[in-house]
């Protein structure tokens, strides 16, 4: 697999953009687009434009530095990770605008009025509102590329991706890279063990909804768990000793066995462990 990567050393890198969200991300391949996107895609590729995970934030945070204030960039974005397989591209589209509609939703759904109103004015939010639904009912199939989550990696995510697909570059990345076949086996088989269990149906319902996005997607794909911008916000420490698939495996693993105990003093551990990094949002 190829990887993008900035060639001068971390002491010369521009600092690293906030904020500090987790990425689950899938790479089609070149052959699952429709054409003239497929053309797009190939020739983009030609270029080596290789943007990173922080070019795709620096251009999304200047498409919002406008005013009027637009809540969502105001246009869509025509940038794409890429990666090479077995000689096969595959691509992972930015849909940055899209993705923005759908953050804007969550955050209506998460946060008080007051709250939204002092960052982002009622007017703005109307605005993006009625031009998602007037999107939406020109492109009633489209779906994203890439989740995102601030702060953590939920647990759910690491159902997907196994300990041994782990790759850890000190002060660069932590990912994981797996088959879509892979992931897709993964989750089936966990989303078994939970139904069986009790106590996990909101673990086994966050399943569900990662298992219908990944249906949406060609077989051959690939499945990425990076920690984005995770990385730059814990210790290095932390982060070389987090073996958090491993661990959500073994607590799979001890459900299948019948020892209940085990399993929920292990995720009671990931849990806890998780809590820890979200309070970082709140701290001064």
């Amino acid at each position: 697999m190829s990887a993008s990567r900035d060639p001068r050393p971390p002491s010369e890198r521009p600092a690293p953009t906030v904020p500090y969200a987790s990425y689950l991300r899938v790479y089609e391949p070149l052959g699952a687009f429709a054409e003239p996107e497929r053309t797009h895609w190939a020739a983009y590729a030609r270029r080596g434009a290789a943007p990173t995970a922080q070019d795709e934030l620096r251009r999304s945070l200047a498409e919002l530095a406008r005013v009027p204030v637009a809540g969502v960039p105001l246009r869509e974005s025509s940038d794409a990770f890429t990666a090479e397989v077995d000689g096969v591209l595959l691509v992972c589209p930015w849909r940055t605008r899209l993705r923005g509609w759908l953050a804007l939703q969550e955050l209506v759904e998460e946060f008080p009025a007051p709250v939204l109103d002092a960052v982002l004015p009622p007017e703005a939010r109307r605005r993006a509102a009625e031009e998602y639904e007037r999107w939406r009912a020109r492109n009633p199939d489209a779906r994203p590329w890439i989740r995102s989550s601030v702060w953590q990696v939920p647990l759910r995510w690491f159902v997907l991706v196994s300990d041994d697909e782990r790759e850890y570059l000190p002060g660069e990345r932590l990912r994981y890279r797996t088959p879509m076949v892979q992931a897709r086996r993964r989750l089936a088989r966990a989303l078994r063990t939970l139904r069986e269990a009790e106590g996990y149906e909101m673990l086994a319902d966050g399943l569900v909804g990662v298992g219908s996005w990944l249906e949406e997607f060609h077989p051959r794909s690939m499945v990425e768990l990076d920690y984005g911008g995770l990385v730059h916000a814990l210790p290095a420490e932390r982060l070389a000793a987090d073996r958090s698939a491993r661990d959500v495996a073994a607590g799979m693993a001890a459900l299948r066995s019948g020892d209940a105990a085990g399993a929920a003093e292990a995720y009671a551990e990931l849990g806890e462990r998780w809590r820890a990094v979200r309070e970082r949002l709140f701290a001064n």
